[in-house]
């Protein structure tokens, strides 16, 4: 079979080879509708396949980008990520999808990956324990964006929430709501948003002046939660209400709920913090924190492909775009009588 070119494509077309590289490559500045018609119907008559290996030896890119997610599990992880798949498609650029499960050794593994297949840029949810690869990468004037987390002596550019914020909002609700003991459930403090909302939630507690427990802070791993929940509920002082940290925590608490019959709200107000599809359909109706996933993930797709076409030639200054979380009330925290003082 013989190989279509892109010369017989402007052959078929009437028009110069310069102008299909121009049509294959999205410009069409100066292409008038019937030029781009007319080489649009000889690529499909052709049935002509770019070589897209060529033209990224040409380009020195190769229209690809990384995603390096910490856990693919999290509903709020997979919103951005089909945010950015969707950015980078109207470009014409490609997505390569990775999953570290939180592990530092996976997520080295897919950072070295990533850079051997030469993508244009990284977005990484970052473990936070490869600082010295991190370093390597902006040193490197390598595109990368963090999103979801900061680390600590990185300069790079980063995509987040207001988390403590976010917290400290919904304690308030709580504690109009006439709760005075309030728990929070998170995953290991191990990122910078855990650490961002447990200070929220430090502060909110202190500021407003309710009551103070060590055991109302927890912080552990999956496996470790229901034990720490029935450890919590077995103690002398209990909770009125909780906080879980994310939405795989907010299934551990569900199932102790279920497990000892509480009632909700009568008996414990919940809120979880992350984007629960399915939150206006539970009975009760579950109060959430959400966070904005489409404009971070939009946002996170505009500050990497601006970094990849100024080819390092813009201010190497990280950027930093904080956005704000909304308190969605739902019947899961309203009580019609207050709740214990």
């Amino acid at each position: 079979m013989v190989k279509v070119t892109m010369a017989d494509v402007a052959e078929k077309a009437g028009v110069s080879k310069s102008t299909v590289s121009q049509y294959l490559n999205k410009r069409y500045e100066y292409m008038s509708a019937e030029t781009r018609s007319k080489i649009e119907e000889a690529i499909e008559e052709l049935e002509y396949q770019p070589n897209a290996l060529a033209r990224s030896l040409k380009q020195k890119r190769t229209s690809t980008i990384g995603i390096i997610v910490a856990n693919i599990m999290h509903s709020f992880s997979t919103e951005i990520c089909r945010a950015i798949e969707d950015y980078f498609q109207e470009y014409g650029m490609n997505v390569m999808l990775c999953n570290s499960y939180e592990d530092a050794e996976k997520e080295k593994m897919y950072i070295e990956m990533l850079q051997a297949k030469q993508v244009d840029g990284i977005i990484l949810f970052p473990t936070g324990k490869n600082k010295q690869l991190y370093k390597k990468l902006t040193k490197q004037r390598t595109p990368i964006l963090f999103i979801d987390r900061k680390v600590e002596g990185i300069n790079t550019d980063i995509i987040a929430v207001n988390n403590g914020e976010a917290v400290y909002k919904a304690i308030e609700h709580l504690a109009e709501q006439g709760h005075r003991k309030i728990a929070i459930l998170t995953a290991p403090l191990t990122i910078s948003s855990r650490m961002e909302r447990m200070e929220g939630y430090k502060r909110a507690v202190k500021e407003l002046g309710l009551e103070q427990h060590e055991p109302f802070m927890i912080s552990c791993e999956m496996a470790e939660m229901k034990s720490r929940l029935n450890k919590l509920f077995a103690g002398e002082i209990k909770p009125s209400a909780i906080i879980a940290g994310n939405d795989l925590v907010l299934l551990e608490v569900l199932a102790h709920i279920k497990a000892n019959a509480i009632k909700v709200p009568e008996q414990l107000a919940l809120i979880v913090f992350d984007n629960i599809s399915f939150a206006h359909l539970l009975q009760p109706t579950l109060t959430s924190i959400i966070q904005p996933s489409q404009e971070m993930g939009k946002a996170a797709g505009e500050l990497l492909h601006e970094r990849i076409k100024a080819d390092g030639q813009i201010d190497a200054s990280p950027r930093e775009r904080i956005f704000e979380c909304k308190l969605v009330v739902r019947e899961s925290t309203l009580r019609s009588t207050p709740a214990e003082k």
